[in-house]
């Protein structure tokens, strides 16, 4: 089998679904690309069992086959490259690639196609047509917020909720939650599923650089997102997941408005002072002034500053986790927030101010209180 790539191109495809490879993969064979080409048509594709990235580029072929590649020695070798036709000739009888540049020839060893393991089949799956722009948006206003722990899986992953209505991205640890609704993306019939986060990083920068439309079909147990000439396959987290609703307070007659960039400065300056451990900051809100403070009594380490908001309310003493509070409105992009309170031990609710829920976007951020030092 034979086939001629530019050495630039195929590296930059490789380099969109090399993010899957493991560094420590139970099989031997998840270490490799699979190379599949039709014609003028090479596809390549990485895996971990769990999720796997397909990728298609245009080649000169007339030929058809399959070999897997080892990932790691292929790209190390392209890096080096300038922009040039590269001519892969693959020996069906021992494996060998030959790989011959302007420079000379590179030999290396590739393995049978039919190791490396085939992609999963949707069975019946539901689907739905997403702009990449508003996918990347979801992802990105909520992977944050997702947990780590092994133990409660189900909040490791994005929860999409798609419908008639609308689609919503959730995204939740049990100390901070985001719920992320669009209006202007509806699907044909309702359905839900938890994605897991690995894939979901990997598509985002992905998903930046493209103004496509992404197809996005699934079943019980795998979702498969297409756009362009890349497909992601994942395995979906299995388990329910939680009432987010729940949790959200309904009442909160405490209102603030106030600048995020000012808020998001002043927690950043204060928090540098804070505690090591539970990194909380105060907010003492009382009339137009907001007070941002932050104490280590280990080390005699203090911080206090002073802002200006509107605010309508009883005066109030809450505190929170400051790294939380930091990627909250990091991740805004509104000039000014508004934080929804009801007491001091309930969770604060942070939107973009002036967001009524009527325009085609609405993001809603939750962040639960730490007990303050009396």
């Amino acid at each position: 089998m034979k086939f001629i790539v530019t050495g630039t191109d195929l590296l930059k495809h490789l380099q969109t679904i090399s993010g899957v490879l493991g560094s420590n993969n139970t099989l031997p064979i998840l270490d490799n690309f699979l190379f599949e080409v039709e014609k003028s048509n090479l596809t390549v594709s990485a895996s971990d069992l769990e999720t796997t990235m397909i990728t298609t580029l245009e080649v000169k072929s007339e030929e058809t086959g399959a070999i897997a590649v080892p990932a790691r020695i292929l790209m190390d070798y392209l890096k080096t490259l300038p922009e040039q036709p590269l001519t892969f000739t693959i020996d069906p009888e021992s494996m060998g690639i030959e790989i011959a540049s302007s420079f000379g020839k590179s030999r290396m060893a590739g393995y049978s196609a039919d190791e490396f393991p085939k992609n999963p089949v949707l069975e019946d799956p539901a689907e739905i047509s997403v702009p990449a722009e508003v996918l990347s948006e979801g992802i990105q206003k909520t992977i944050f917020a997702t947990g780590n722990d092994d133990l409660r899986p189900v909040m490791s992953g994005i929860f999409f909720e798609l419908g008639t209505e609308g689609i919503r991205f959730v995204g939740t640890d049990a100390h901070k939650l985001v719920r992320y609704s669009r209006s202007d993306v509806k699907a044909d019939r309702n359905g839900t599923f938890i994605f897991p986060k690995k894939p979901l990083n990997l598509l985002k920068g992905t998903l930046a650089s493209t103004d496509a439309d992404v197809k996005v079909e699934f079943d019980d147990t795998n979702v498969r997102m297409s756009f362009d000439e890349n497909t992601v396959i994942a395995r979906l987290i299995d388990g329910k997941y939680p009432n987010y609703e729940a949790v959200i307070p309904k009442d909160n007659p405490n209102k603030m408005l106030v600048s995020r960039t000012a808020l998001l400065g002043s927690v950043k300056r204060v928090s540098i002072f804070s505690n090591k451990t539970t990194h909380q900051v105060r907010l003492r809100i009382s009339g137009t002034e907001l007070s941002v403070s932050a104490e280590d009594l280990d080390y005699s380490n203090e911080a206090n500053e002073r802002l200006t908001c509107s605010y309508e309310g009883e005066d109030m003493e809450i505190g929170f986790n400051s790294r939380f509070l930091i990627e909250m409105l990091s991740n805004l992009q509104s000039e000014d927030v508004q934080l929804s309170l009801s007491a001091p031990n309930r969770a604060g609710i942070i939107m973009p101010a002036g967001e009524d829920g009527s325009g085609d976007e609405d993001v809603l951020m939750l962040i639960m209180p730490v007990m303050l030092n009396s």
